[in-house]
Protein backbone atom coordinates (compact mmCIF):
# COMPACT_ATOMS: atom_id res chain seq x y z
CA UNK A 1 0.00 0.00 0.00
CA UNK A 2 1.25 3.48 -0.80
CA UNK A 3 -0.15 7.00 -0.72
CA UNK A 4 1.07 8.88 -3.77
CA UNK A 5 -0.65 12.18 -2.90
CA UNK A 6 1.65 15.12 -3.55
CA UNK A 7 1.29 18.72 -2.42
CA UNK A 8 1.79 20.45 -5.75
CA UNK A 9 -0.16 23.35 -7.20
CA UNK A 10 -0.94 23.72 -10.87
CA UNK A 11 -2.54 26.73 -12.52
CA UNK A 12 -4.57 25.93 -15.62
CA UNK A 13 -5.78 28.58 -18.05
CA UNK A 14 -8.33 26.22 -19.63
CA UNK A 15 -11.26 25.89 -17.23
CA UNK A 16 -13.05 23.59 -19.66
CA UNK A 17 -10.69 20.83 -18.59
CA UNK A 18 -7.23 20.68 -20.13
CA UNK A 19 -4.52 18.10 -19.60
CA UNK A 20 -3.37 19.67 -16.39
CA UNK A 21 -0.06 18.81 -14.71
CA UNK A 22 -0.19 15.19 -15.77
CA UNK A 23 3.61 14.96 -15.80
CA UNK A 24 3.64 15.37 -12.00
CA UNK A 25 1.16 12.53 -11.52
CA UNK A 26 2.41 9.03 -10.83
CA UNK A 27 0.62 5.87 -11.90
CA UNK A 28 -1.66 4.64 -9.11
CA UNK A 29 -4.53 2.22 -8.65
CA UNK A 30 -7.11 4.83 -7.67
CA UNK A 31 -7.33 8.56 -8.33
CA UNK A 32 -9.85 10.48 -6.22
CA UNK A 33 -10.91 13.73 -7.92
CA UNK A 34 -12.69 16.34 -5.79
CA UNK A 35 -14.00 19.47 -7.53
CA UNK A 36 -14.25 22.45 -5.20
CA UNK A 37 -15.59 25.97 -5.64
CA UNK A 38 -15.46 28.10 -2.47
CA UNK A 39 -15.53 25.03 -0.22
CA UNK A 40 -12.89 26.09 2.32
CA UNK A 41 -15.18 25.08 5.15
CA UNK A 42 -15.42 21.43 4.13
CA UNK A 43 -12.67 20.44 1.70
CA UNK A 44 -9.97 19.85 4.33
CA UNK A 45 -12.08 17.40 6.29
CA UNK A 46 -13.08 15.55 3.12
CA UNK A 47 -9.46 15.17 2.02
CA UNK A 48 -8.53 13.87 5.45
CA UNK A 49 -11.41 11.36 5.44
CA UNK A 50 -10.60 10.15 1.91
CA UNK A 51 -6.96 9.57 2.83
CA UNK A 52 -7.94 7.75 6.01
CA UNK A 53 -10.43 5.51 4.17
CA UNK A 54 -8.04 4.56 1.36
CA UNK A 55 -5.07 4.34 3.70
CA UNK A 56 -6.63 1.20 5.17
CA UNK A 57 -6.73 -0.49 1.75
CA UNK A 58 -3.97 -2.08 -0.37
CA UNK A 59 -4.51 0.47 -3.16
CA UNK A 60 -1.98 3.06 -4.22
CA UNK A 61 -3.96 6.28 -4.51
CA UNK A 62 -3.83 9.94 -5.44
CA UNK A 63 -6.15 12.56 -3.94
CA UNK A 64 -6.61 15.54 -6.27
CA UNK A 65 -8.60 18.65 -5.43
CA UNK A 66 -9.49 20.88 -8.36
CA UNK A 67 -9.93 24.45 -7.15
CA UNK A 68 -12.47 25.76 -9.65
CA UNK A 69 -11.60 29.46 -9.46
CA UNK A 70 -12.39 29.80 -5.75
CA UNK A 71 -12.11 33.16 -4.05
CA UNK A 72 -11.62 31.72 -0.56
CA UNK A 73 -8.98 29.46 1.01
CA UNK A 74 -10.14 26.25 -0.68
CA UNK A 75 -6.78 25.51 -2.29
CA UNK A 76 -4.79 26.21 0.88
CA UNK A 77 -7.08 24.04 3.02
CA UNK A 78 -6.79 21.15 0.54
CA UNK A 79 -3.00 21.47 0.41
CA UNK A 80 -2.60 21.57 4.17
CA UNK A 81 -4.53 18.31 4.46
CA UNK A 82 -2.32 16.55 1.92
CA UNK A 83 -4.15 16.78 -1.40
CA UNK A 84 -2.56 17.49 -4.73
CA UNK A 85 -4.18 20.72 -5.85
CA UNK A 86 -4.97 21.88 -9.36
CA UNK A 87 -6.04 25.50 -9.63
CA UNK A 88 -8.23 26.66 -12.49
CA UNK A 89 -7.77 30.35 -13.26
CA UNK A 90 -11.54 30.97 -13.36
CA UNK A 91 -14.74 29.14 -12.48
CA UNK A 92 -15.53 26.76 -15.32
CA UNK A 93 -18.15 24.55 -13.70
CA UNK A 94 -18.44 21.21 -11.91
CA UNK A 95 -17.85 19.12 -15.02
CA UNK A 96 -14.92 21.24 -16.18
CA UNK A 97 -13.22 20.77 -12.82
CA UNK A 98 -13.79 17.01 -12.92
CA UNK A 99 -12.38 16.72 -16.43
CA UNK A 100 -9.31 18.74 -15.46
CA UNK A 101 -8.70 16.45 -12.48
CA UNK A 102 -9.33 13.25 -14.44
CA UNK A 103 -6.96 14.32 -17.21
CA UNK A 104 -4.31 15.24 -14.65
CA UNK A 105 -4.21 11.79 -13.06
CA UNK A 106 -2.96 8.34 -14.02
CA UNK A 107 -4.91 5.47 -12.56
CA UNK A 108 -6.90 2.36 -13.35
CA UNK A 109 -10.00 3.63 -11.51
CA UNK A 110 -11.29 7.17 -11.03
CA UNK A 111 -13.34 8.09 -7.96
CA UNK A 112 -15.28 11.34 -7.80
CA UNK A 113 -16.83 12.85 -4.70
CA UNK A 114 -17.82 16.30 -3.48
CA UNK A 115 -15.97 18.72 -1.22
CA UNK A 116 -19.05 19.77 0.73
CA UNK A 117 -19.16 16.84 3.15
CA UNK A 118 -22.34 15.36 1.65
CA UNK A 119 -21.07 11.98 0.50
CA UNK A 120 -19.34 9.56 2.92
CA UNK A 121 -15.71 8.98 1.82
CA UNK A 122 -15.63 5.97 4.15
CA UNK A 123 -17.76 4.13 1.55
CA UNK A 124 -15.16 4.44 -1.21
CA UNK A 125 -13.37 1.15 -0.35
CA UNK A 126 -16.73 -0.64 -0.51
CA UNK A 127 -17.42 0.88 -3.94
CA UNK A 128 -13.99 -0.24 -5.13
CA UNK A 129 -14.70 -3.79 -4.01
CA UNK A 130 -17.79 -3.83 -6.24
CA UNK A 131 -15.78 -2.83 -9.34
CA UNK A 132 -15.01 -6.44 -10.25
CA UNK A 133 -16.48 -7.05 -13.69
CA UNK A 134 -18.25 -3.68 -13.97
CA UNK A 135 -17.44 -0.30 -15.52
CA UNK A 136 -18.98 2.00 -12.91
CA UNK A 137 -20.26 1.74 -9.35
CA UNK A 138 -22.54 4.53 -8.11
CA UNK A 139 -23.35 5.44 -4.53
CA UNK A 140 -27.13 5.75 -4.72
CA UNK A 141 -29.07 8.08 -2.42
CA UNK A 142 -32.62 7.37 -1.33
CA UNK A 143 -35.14 10.04 -2.33
CA UNK A 144 -35.61 10.81 1.39
CA UNK A 145 -31.88 11.40 1.91
CA UNK A 146 -31.05 14.61 3.78
CA UNK A 147 -28.68 15.66 0.98
CA UNK A 148 -31.64 16.05 -1.41
CA UNK A 149 -33.66 19.19 -0.69
CA UNK A 150 -37.39 18.58 -0.44
CA UNK A 151 -38.10 21.20 -3.08
CA UNK A 152 -35.94 19.29 -5.58
CA UNK A 153 -37.34 15.81 -4.94
CA UNK A 154 -40.30 15.94 -7.38
CA UNK A 155 -38.05 17.13 -10.21
CA UNK A 156 -35.45 14.51 -9.33
CA UNK A 157 -38.07 11.72 -9.32
CA UNK A 158 -39.32 12.86 -12.73
CA UNK A 159 -35.81 12.96 -14.23
CA UNK A 160 -34.92 9.56 -12.74
CA UNK A 161 -38.10 8.05 -14.18
CA UNK A 162 -37.61 9.63 -17.61
CA UNK A 163 -33.96 8.57 -17.75
CA UNK A 164 -34.88 5.02 -16.67
CA UNK A 165 -37.47 4.73 -19.44
CA UNK A 166 -35.24 6.19 -22.14
CA UNK A 167 -32.20 4.11 -21.17
CA UNK A 168 -34.16 0.91 -20.58
CA UNK A 169 -32.52 0.48 -17.15
CA UNK A 170 -33.70 1.32 -13.67
CA UNK A 171 -31.75 4.36 -12.46
CA UNK A 172 -32.25 4.96 -8.73
CA UNK A 173 -30.00 8.04 -8.65
CA UNK A 174 -29.21 9.75 -11.96
CA UNK A 175 -26.77 12.37 -10.73
CA UNK A 176 -25.08 11.00 -7.64
CA UNK A 177 -21.72 12.67 -7.11
CA UNK A 178 -20.08 9.64 -5.48
CA UNK A 179 -18.99 7.00 -7.99
CA UNK A 180 -16.08 4.87 -9.16
CA UNK A 181 -15.39 4.57 -12.89
CA UNK A 182 -13.01 2.41 -14.87
CA UNK A 183 -10.72 4.87 -16.66
CA UNK A 184 -10.58 2.89 -19.90
CA UNK A 185 -14.38 3.16 -20.19
CA UNK A 186 -14.66 6.71 -18.91
CA UNK A 187 -12.21 8.06 -21.50
CA UNK A 188 -14.43 6.80 -24.34
CA UNK A 189 -16.99 9.44 -23.37
CA UNK A 190 -14.82 12.21 -21.89
CA UNK A 191 -15.27 14.41 -25.00
CA UNK A 192 -19.06 14.24 -24.59
CA UNK A 193 -19.18 15.19 -20.92
CA UNK A 194 -20.37 18.75 -20.23
CA UNK A 195 -18.74 21.38 -18.06
CA UNK A 196 -21.73 21.91 -15.77
CA UNK A 197 -23.53 19.89 -13.10
CA UNK A 198 -24.86 17.47 -15.73
CA UNK A 199 -21.50 15.67 -15.92
CA UNK A 200 -22.71 12.81 -13.72
CA UNK A 201 -26.06 12.48 -15.50
CA UNK A 202 -24.34 12.35 -18.87
CA UNK A 203 -21.82 9.65 -17.95
CA UNK A 204 -24.63 7.59 -16.40
CA UNK A 205 -26.76 7.70 -19.55
CA UNK A 206 -23.77 7.27 -21.84
CA UNK A 207 -22.71 4.05 -20.13
CA UNK A 208 -26.20 2.61 -19.76
CA UNK A 209 -27.25 3.42 -23.35
CA UNK A 210 -24.13 1.69 -24.67
CA UNK A 211 -24.68 -1.44 -22.55
CA UNK A 212 -21.77 -0.90 -20.18
CA UNK A 213 -21.99 -2.49 -16.77
CA UNK A 214 -23.20 -0.14 -14.04
CA UNK A 215 -23.92 -1.11 -10.43
CA UNK A 216 -25.79 0.93 -7.81
CA UNK A 217 -25.28 0.55 -4.08
CA UNK A 218 -27.06 2.55 -1.35
CA UNK A 219 -25.21 5.23 0.60
CA UNK A 220 -26.42 7.53 3.36
CA UNK A 221 -25.34 11.15 3.02
CA UNK A 222 -25.06 14.08 5.39
CA UNK A 223 -26.21 17.70 5.09
CA UNK A 224 -23.79 19.71 2.99
CA UNK A 225 -21.31 22.21 4.44
CA UNK A 226 -22.00 25.66 2.98
CA UNK A 227 -24.60 26.56 0.35
CA UNK A 228 -25.63 24.53 -2.69
CA UNK A 229 -24.49 25.70 -6.14
CA UNK A 230 -27.49 24.07 -7.90
CA UNK A 231 -30.37 26.39 -8.82
CA UNK A 232 -34.02 25.58 -9.75
CA UNK A 233 -33.31 26.80 -13.29
CA UNK A 234 -30.91 23.87 -13.72
CA UNK A 235 -33.93 21.53 -14.07
CA UNK A 236 -34.48 22.56 -17.69
CA UNK A 237 -30.83 21.95 -18.46
CA UNK A 238 -31.01 18.47 -16.88
CA UNK A 239 -34.16 17.65 -18.86
CA UNK A 240 -32.63 18.68 -22.17
CA UNK A 241 -29.47 16.82 -21.28
CA UNK A 242 -31.39 13.57 -20.74
CA UNK A 243 -33.14 13.90 -24.08
CA UNK A 244 -29.99 14.88 -25.99
CA UNK A 245 -27.92 12.08 -24.51
CA UNK A 246 -30.50 9.41 -25.25
CA UNK A 247 -31.02 10.75 -28.80
CA UNK A 248 -27.27 10.53 -29.24
CA UNK A 249 -27.03 6.89 -28.14
CA UNK A 250 -30.51 5.40 -28.56
CA UNK A 251 -32.64 7.76 -30.70
CA UNK A 252 -35.44 5.26 -31.36
CA UNK A 253 -36.42 5.54 -27.68
CA UNK A 254 -37.49 9.11 -28.45
CA UNK A 255 -38.60 9.01 -32.08
CA UNK A 256 -40.67 5.81 -32.03
CA UNK A 257 -43.04 6.93 -29.22
CA UNK A 258 -43.32 10.44 -30.72
CA UNK A 259 -44.18 9.00 -34.15
CA UNK A 260 -46.61 6.58 -32.53
CA UNK A 261 -48.39 9.46 -30.78
CA UNK A 262 -48.79 11.33 -34.07
CA UNK A 263 -49.97 8.17 -35.82
CA UNK A 264 -52.57 7.60 -33.09
CA UNK A 265 -53.86 11.14 -33.57
CA UNK A 266 -54.16 10.42 -37.30
CA UNK A 267 -56.07 7.19 -36.68
CA UNK A 268 -58.52 8.85 -34.29
CA UNK A 269 -59.12 11.75 -36.68
CA UNK A 270 -59.43 9.37 -39.64
CA UNK A 271 -62.13 7.32 -37.86
CA UNK A 272 -63.95 10.51 -36.98
CA UNK A 273 -63.71 11.71 -40.58
CA UNK A 274 -65.12 8.43 -41.87
CA UNK A 275 -68.07 8.85 -39.54
CA UNK A 276 -68.63 12.30 -41.07
CA UNK A 277 -67.72 11.00 -44.53
CA UNK A 278 -65.19 13.80 -44.96
CA UNK A 279 -61.43 13.12 -44.94
CA UNK A 280 -59.69 16.13 -43.39
CA UNK A 281 -56.17 17.51 -43.84
CA UNK A 282 -55.51 16.94 -40.14
CA UNK A 283 -55.61 13.15 -40.45
CA UNK A 284 -53.37 13.19 -43.52
CA UNK A 285 -50.87 15.57 -41.90
CA UNK A 286 -50.75 13.45 -38.74
CA UNK A 287 -49.98 10.31 -40.78
CA UNK A 288 -47.31 12.14 -42.79
CA UNK A 289 -45.78 13.61 -39.61
CA UNK A 290 -45.59 10.14 -38.05
CA UNK A 291 -43.81 8.75 -41.12
CA UNK A 292 -41.37 11.66 -41.15
CA UNK A 293 -40.58 11.32 -37.43
CA UNK A 294 -40.03 7.57 -37.78
CA UNK A 295 -37.80 8.11 -40.82
CA UNK A 296 -35.70 10.69 -38.97
CA UNK A 297 -35.47 8.30 -36.03
CA UNK A 298 -34.22 5.46 -38.20
CA UNK A 299 -31.64 7.76 -39.80
CA UNK A 300 -30.50 9.00 -36.38
CA UNK A 301 -30.26 5.40 -35.15
CA UNK A 302 -28.10 4.46 -38.12
CA UNK A 303 -25.77 7.40 -37.46
CA UNK A 304 -25.60 6.53 -33.76
CA UNK A 305 -24.67 2.91 -34.57
CA UNK A 306 -21.93 4.05 -36.96
CA UNK A 307 -20.52 6.42 -34.33
CA UNK A 308 -20.53 3.73 -31.66
CA UNK A 309 -18.84 1.27 -34.00
CA UNK A 310 -16.15 3.82 -34.86
CA UNK A 311 -15.59 4.66 -31.19
CA UNK A 312 -15.30 1.02 -30.13
CA UNK A 313 -12.76 0.32 -32.86
CA UNK A 314 -10.38 3.04 -31.66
Amino acid sequence: MSDSSQQTVTVLDRPAGGLGDIESATRVDVAVVIPAFNEAGGVGAIVRRVKAALGATPFAFDVVVVDDGSTDDTAREAEEHGARVIRLSENGGYGAALKAGINATKSDCVVITDADGTYPPEQIPMLLELMTGVDMVVGSRAMSDVSIARIRRPAKMFLNGLASYLSGRHIPDLNSGLRVMRRSTLMKFIHLLPSGFSFTSTITLAMLCTNHRVTYTPVVCAPRVGSSKIRPSDFNAFLMLVLRTVVLFNPLKVFLPLGGFLFLIGVVKFVYDIFLWNLSETAVMAFLAAVIVWSVGLLADMIARLQLTASSSK
